[in-house]
């Protein structure tokens, strides 16, 4: 306005109202968008604030992609007669009606049972309780199916959190050697939604994060994927004479096309054990509680569990917390005064954290989750 007014000889009337006023609004607002987006762009080239396409652009730099949705990944226990063949791609549904593809095949062995691990054909966090799964798609000799526990729960089009936090996991993929090329090379395997990996350099066994590694070893533990892809991921990137770990093997060829006849090499890994998380949840009474207080309360919490809530979502071999429920549960209202919150491998858990081993993948289901007034 002093410009304006200073350009017109000083004697302007500065009342907003006026049409110098509001054209004086006007430039004023241009000038402040024109900053705003200054700084956007400025943000946008740290990956500490970048979005959105921006935050795309810096992926491309890695030759990283955002993930799409992905979908949930649940055991399955497969009965039947020794000898039946169940080949990858074989529905199986849950109780709402949703289906699950075997992620790669399996032969029934001598004990009667195979553990198969599916994939929802519905992309999203769609919940998958335990014991709901049934077969859909008939194989002669395949009885039945359960799932012990509940599945490990999918996810939208990767967010901008999630997306960061893969982008510094695979900064090494370009390397061979390291854990880390391995990691950023497992996880972009289509269909993972999880993994972890380490090694063992010394000339004994060990045992780290509850897994028995082998001497000069490594081992990588994976949510989701096909086998042989994952395997194939692990040979690109391990360094040459080092062994593997894990129950899974699988015999895959070195893609290399200088070969004539290409080498093949068993692969061993582990799919993670998918492992149960019971979370108790005590608020004070009052009559400002409403009646479906405890739907709300799980739909929080497993919003939380599963990092749609904007934080970070449980993973492999991953510490939890209790105290990372409290902010989901707090923000339903005024009527959630918590106080306390526990959580641990069994009903009624009595404990503030609970540490995963490496070969096991953290999931919740809903009735695991509790509420008490007191």
């Amino acid at each position: 306005m002093s410009d304006m007014n200073a350009a017109f000889g000083g004697s302007l009337n500065t009342d907003l109202t006026t049409p110098q006023g509001q054209l004086a609004s006007s430039l004023t607002a241009i000038i402040g968008d024109c900053n705003d987006a200054f700084v956007a762009l400025a943000n946008g080239v740290d990956p500490a604030f970048a979005t959105g396409r921006m935050q795309d652009a810096i992926g491309r730099i890695y030759f990283m992609t955002r993930n799409p949705a992905t979908a949930t990944v649940v055991t399955g226990v497969c009965s039947g007669a020794a000898g039946t063949v169940i080949p990858s791609g074989t529905l199986v549904q849950d109780a709402a009606g949703y289906r699950y593809a075997a992620t790669s095949g399996g032969t029934i062995p001598a004990t009667g049972t195979l553990s198969l691990q599916f994939a929802c054909t519905t992309t999203g966090p769609v919940a998958c309780p335990a014991g709901s799964l049934s077969i859909y798609q008939a194989v002669s000799g395949w009885n039945s199916v359960t799932n012990p526990v509940a599945g490990v729960s999918g996810s939208d089009v990767e967010s901008r959190n999630d997306f960061e936090a893969r982008r510094q996991l695979t900064v090494a993929g370009n390397s061979v050697g390291p854990n880390a090329a391995i990691l950023a090379s497992v996880l972009s395997v289509p269909g993972v939604t999880d993994a972890y990996v380490t090694d063992n350099s010394t000339a004994a066994a060990i045992t780290t994060g509850g897994v028995a590694i082998p001497a000069h070893s490594v081992y990588v533990s994976v949510v989701g994927g096909d086998a042989s892809a994952i395997a194939l991921a692990i040979l690109r990137k391990k360094p040459p004479g080092c062994g593997y770990a894990g129950g899974t093997t699988v015999t895959v060829s070195d893609p290399n096309a200088a070969y004539g006849v290409a080498p093949s090499y068993a692969v061993s890994f582990d799919y993670a054990t998918p492992t149960p998380v019971f979370i108790a949840v005590s608020i004070a009474s009052s009559a400002a509680v409403p009646s479906d207080a405890l739907t709300r309360i799980q739909a929080a919490v497993t919003a939380a569990f599963d990092g749609t809530d904007g934080g970070t979502r449980a993973r492999i071999g991953a510490k939890l917390y209790a105290s990372r429920f409290y902010g989901a549960v707090a923000a339903l209202g005024t009527w959630a005064q918590i106080v306390e919150i526990t959580i641990g491998p069994a009903a009624a858990p009595t404990g503030f954290t609970m540490q995963m081993d490496i070969s096991q993948v953290p999931t919740i289901d809903a009735a695991g989750i509790t509420l008490t007034l007191v």
